[in-house]
């Protein structure tokens, strides 16, 4: 076991980051990877429309579900065995995946993935966390991981469309292999294994809990983005708090804990927390916007609606990496006060699109990530900063389950909100055309009705506009908030 040093880091840890920073990237672009797969997915197997889904989401809904646990047996069992363990299953299921017979064994592997992905997140930032222990270097290297995993979220969509181009449907899975492996060739060499000698053991029925109540809210909400207010999605979301509740009260009783519920007294930590999942709840909710008035109201091919995105991915890498230097004359709280104040007006940009507004939409996403990227990156930082070294794992694990919580209220909710918006103002008497943009296209051609389409895009600019308005007046109260705390 280490223990953790006050001196800056050496070039060894910098190898290290350059090492860890790679699972990042890699996980972050299998979130995305399969999306322009998926019409290639359904000509080779004919999947139904569950299954379709489930491809996209398994791999999310269980690394989501797993964070805080695969932290917490990071900081048991060692950081380091744990991330070599997540990156060896991640491996085996995309082979898995790239050679599936049929849709089950793919959506199995997805969920593999998914896991595997829960194990790796957490361990890099708290092996982060543990390796640079000079403020200025630390927020440095979560700017690198934060860096990473945005633009792989990016990259994916574009390197999937490339393999698609010019090799079979597997390829986009086997496309992390190589990544993986060069991390589990050189990880003993330049990563150092972190674990607290008085660290107690897992308890077993804090970890049911608490995967049971956030599967199981995370779940609903998906059924919420998808259905609208039906009764599952309220039936699961409320079974999920109900368990969520009766976790915190074990918590509190135990006495080993799975999570130390003093973390949650610093207010460093709890605004970080807020403010993390404030911008995942705010750039989720309209990305799934803005890819779709690129196609379906600009008219862009996948490709083309693929490299529009990168001026994004741009802004969150310079926001990400200007960090150090933006703290050298704001404070911490300051700091990312200003990230949401940059995301805030990118999404305000969005109230003024009309039906060709390439060029602002561009602008709109460029301040929007970098807003996000500036946000997230000083978030997770206070908040594994603000834990002692012998919890970096579970700190770890709550600041991207937050993330992730955000992301999928976000689509819920503003997806919901949207929705409603747009079938008013559509006609009732097209369902198919009510129900979506994409249908409103399909419907449009099938009938030989151009006004409909046109009727259709009309209504689903109006619908991002109010949509755009709320979420950015919502950021702008957590920018606020944010502030006050300095």
């Amino acid at each position: 076991m280490l223990v953790a040093s006050t001196t800056k880091a050496g070039h060894k840890e910098w190898i290290g980051l350059v090492i860890l920073v790679l699972p990042t990237l890699v996980v972050s672009m299998d979130m995305t990877v399969t999306y322009l797969a998926l019409p290639v997915l359904s000509t080779q197997f004919k999947p139904t429309s569950t299954e379709l889904l489930w491809i996209t989401d398994i791999f999310g809904f269980f690394e989501a579900g797993l964070l805080i646990i695969m932290g917490a047996l990071g900081d048991r069992l060692g950081l380091r065995k744990i991330l070599l363990l997540g990156a060896t299953a991640f491996t085996a299921a995309s082979v898995l995946a790239a050679f599936s017979p049929n849709v089950f064994w793919i959506i199995m592997a997805r969920a593999v993935m998914g896991i595997a992905g829960a194990t790796i997140l957490p361990t890099v930032i708290s092996l982060i966390r543990n390796m640079f222990n000079d403020d200025k270097q630390r927020t440095f290297a979560m700017g690198l991981y934060t860096t990473c995993f945005s633009s792989g979220t990016m990259l994916g969509p574009i390197i999937g469309g490339f393999l698609l181009s010019h090799f079979w449907w597997g390829s986009i899975f086997l496309m992390p292999v190589p990544l993986i492996m060069l991390l589990l060739v050189a990880a003993p060499a330049y990563l150092p294994e972190f674990k607290h000698p008085d660290t107690k053991a897992l308890d077993f029925m804090s970890a049911v809990t608490l995967i049971a109540a956030i599967l199981l809210i995370i779940f609903g909400l998906k059924q919420l983005a998808q259905d609208g207010f039906k009764l599952l999605p309220f039936v699961s979301m409320t079974a999920g708090i109900a368990l969520a509740i009766v976790f915190i009260q074990r918590q509190r009783t135990v006495t080993n804990p799975l999570i130390d519920l003093e973390l949650f007294k610093r207010k460093a930590f709890n605004t970080s927390l807020a403010a993390l999942f404030t911008g995942l709840f705010s750039w989720a909710g309209i990305f799934i916007f803005v890819t779709q008035y690129q196609q379906s109201v600009l008219g862009l091919s996948t490709l083309a609606a693929g490299l529009w995105l990168l001026p994004g991915a741009l802004g969150s890498i310079l926001l990400c990496m200007l960090v150090p230097f933006i703290l050298r004359h704001l404070s911490r709280s300051n700091a990312m006060a200003l990230g949401l104040a940059v995301m805030a007006t990118g999404i305000a940009l969005l109230m003024f699109i009309t039906s060709n507004s390439l060029p602002l939409l561009v602008v709109a996403c460029f301040l929007m990530s970098g807003g996000c990227g500036l946000t997230v990156t000083l978030g997770i930082d206070n908040v594994v900063a603000t834990a002692p070294p012998e919890k970096a794992g579970v700190a770890a694990g709550i600041s991207e389950t937050s993330t992730g919580f955000g992301a999928s209220f976000g689509i819920a909710v503003l997806g919901s909100i949207w929705t409603a918006i747009y079938r008013a103002n559509m006609p009732a008497d097209i369902a198919a055309a009510q129900d979506t943009i994409g249908g409103a296209v399909e419907e449009s051609a099938r009938l030989n009705n151009p006004g409909l389409l046109i009727h259709a895009q009309e209504a689903f600019v109006h619908s991002t506009h109010i949509t755009a308005g709320i979420c950015a007046v919502i950021i702008a109260l957590m920018a606020v908030k944010v502030k006050l705390t300095d």
